[in-house]
């Protein structure tokens, strides 16, 4: 399929951005990252938004309108493990936890290169075992958790469960990994040589990030890195797995659902035809997006209904 014309709009609009002189560090590029996320139009309405504090660690917690125990979906956001915040996705996460039905924590974990790997996944997990502990409150069942994000939170997601089995930790219903990342620049996928430039993520730029979250190469072979490298991954949750069809990151995500199909994961597989990187959380005026929000709703009511 061609790009969607809404699309090739955005990044018509993108192209027409003036380039910088050099590259920018990882500091400059959250500051023009924050300055360049638009404010959200409408969203959808939920019953609360508070903000805990788990640690050093700002957490986001969004609450339905629903009576009793809500199950809860641990959101992570994307960024190369380098930016991005709890704002990043308040568009999507106001409509998963509307159309799911579902309380949403939103965690801001640590940053690269300041704290690199494994900084992140630490972070995640301390987040989750606090839920699991009961730390979102009556409103939220501490033992219906599922755990899902974009991009690097998609890889975090998987990381987390890894950890959670490996650890004998707290139960996870599900993970939602939407665009993620499992697999380094040079593992030869098509994809990154088929949009390397000009569909707005490109190769670059993932070679920037995993220089600032893993400087050290020999970390590339740890699975709770990139979980492609593991040995075993029987024993995970449930996925979904949404790609987009003009991503770098597409086709290693596609290996990896089959990956954890093979190791005997329940895999639910959706490629976002003529969309790109950040369709979901991202770009939320894109038309596919809210169909990717309904998708994950729908995806985990269904889980927590089963």
């Amino acid at each position: 399929m061609t790009l969607d014309p809404a699309v090739q709009e955005l990044l018509a609009l993108a192209a027409d951005a003036p380039v910088p002189e050099r590259p920018p560090t990882a500091v400059e590029l959250r500051a023009a990252f924050a300055a360049s996320r638009p404010a959200p139009g409408a969203v959808a309405p939920v019953a609360a938004v508070t903000e805990r504090r788990v640690g050093d660690l700002r957490v986001r917690l969004y609450l339905p309108e629903a009576e009793g125990p809500v199950p809860l979906f641990l959101w992570i956001h994307g960024g190369g493990w380098t930016i991005g915040s709890v704002d990043e996705n308040e568009v999507a996460s106001r409509a998963v936890c509307a159309g799911a039905s579902v309380a949403v924590a939103a965690v801001e974990y640590r940053l690269a290169p300041e704290d690199p790997y494994p900084a992140a996944p630490e972070d995640c997990y301390a987040v989750l075992e606090w839920l699991a502990a009961g730390g979102a409150g009556p409103a939220v069942s501490p033992d219906r958790i599922a755990v899902g994000g974009e991009s690097a939170g998609g890889n975090l997601s998987t990381v987390v469960s890894l950890m959670a089995r490996d650890r004998g930790g707290p139960s996870i219903s599900a993970q939602v990994l939407i665009c993620p990342v499992f697999a380094h620049p040079d593992d030869g996928f098509a994809s990154y040589a088929d949009f390397a430039t000009g569909y707005g993520m490109t190769a670059d730029a993932m070679r920037f990030f995993f220089a600032q979250y893993a400087p050290d190469p020999a970390r590339l072979t740890d699975p709770y890195l990139l979980p492609s490298r593991s040995k075993d991954l029987s024993g995970l949750p449930p996925a979904l797995v949404l790609t987009a069809e003009y991503d770098v990151l597409r086709d290693e995500g596609e290996a990896f659902a089959r990956q954890l199909t093979d190791a005997g994961v329940a895999v639910d597989l959706t490629r976002y035809a003529g969309q790109i990187h950040g369709f979901y959380g991202l770009y939320t005026d894109l038309p596919a997006s809210p169909k990717s929000h309904a998708e994950v709703a729908a995806y985990l009511r269904g889980i927590f209904t089963a």
